[in-house]
């Protein structure tokens, strides 16, 4: 049996194809969310990958932020549910998900059988989101991608004090124009983004092991920052970015 899961998050879509659940048999990226090119690309991309028609896949989930206008689904399930099961496939040991998307940051509290167990979300503000660490990138003058290696490089990480999006952008340009480095006030922006989305995982009461989702996961920045605030190892698994993908491709052959 196919199946396919399609992950519409608001900068960038990811559908996976799994074989009886087990194998995957595609995995494609565009960097276009919801309302854009890129739900329509990556739906085409994946089925060209496994070498497939649309009639061939038994079932088409859909989740993530843009998942209610995906017309090729047949199913709508929420990002936080396909995290959780789509984490706990790359991961058979997490028990608690850190998943920092571009409009919100979520931390996912599993139960010992993998199942979703209790959750908490931040979504009314962009600090300590995929948004946040873009519009620092603009202030500084770097690719938002490029930021875990320049972090890498700091020798004395700066204090962003301003937990507002708006209000730490005018923060960093003041550091800029005192002198401080790019190094310093990225590790300084890691350092503030970690502490904001380490609270949820607190709150959640988060317990080994724990992993990181998500596009931002693949900034090593990120999770150091994070790990040094959890004062724990943070797993992050290759297709860390396909989770809720794998997820919804999980939940499609049920």
């Amino acid at each position: 049996m196919l199946t396919m899961g399609v992950d519409i998050g608001s900068t960038a879509s990811k559908a996976v194809i799994l074989e009886d659940g087990k194998r995957i048999m595609a995995r494609q990226l565009v960097a276009a969310g919801t309302g854009t090119r890129g739900p329509a690309e990556v739906y085409k991309k994946a089925l060209e990958e496994a070498g497939v028609e649309r009639s061939q896949i038994t079932r088409v989930v859909a989740t993530g932020y843009g998942r209610l206008n995906f017309a090729q689904a047949d199913r709508e399930l929420s990002e936080v549910s396909c995290h959780g099961k789509g984490m706990v496939f790359l991961c058979p040991q997490v028990r608690t998900v850190i998943d920092i998307g571009g409009q919100d940051a979520k931390a996912l509290l599993l139960d010992d059988w993998g199942y979703l167990d209790h959750f908490i979300m931040n979504d009314k503000c962009a600090a300590g989101t995929g948004r946040f660490l873009e519009a620092m990138s603009r202030v500084l003058d770097v690719q938002v991608e490029d930021m875990g290696m320049l972090s890498e490089r700091s020798q004395n990480p700066v204090s962003i004090s301003s937990t507002c999006a708006v209000f730490a952008e005018s923060e960093v340009i003041s550091r800029l124009s005192s002198g401080e480095t790019v190094e310093d006030i990225v590790a300084g922006i890691h350092v503030s983004v970690a502490k904001k989305v380490s609270g949820l995982a607190v709150r959640v009461g988060y317990r080994p092991q724990v992993a990181m989702s998500g596009g931002v996961a693949k900034n090593r920045g990120i999770v150091r920052a994070m790990e040094q605030e959890l004062q724990c190892e943070i797993l992050v698994p290759e297709d860390c970015q396909m989770a809720g993908a794998i997820g919804a491709a999980l939940f499609a052959c049920q």
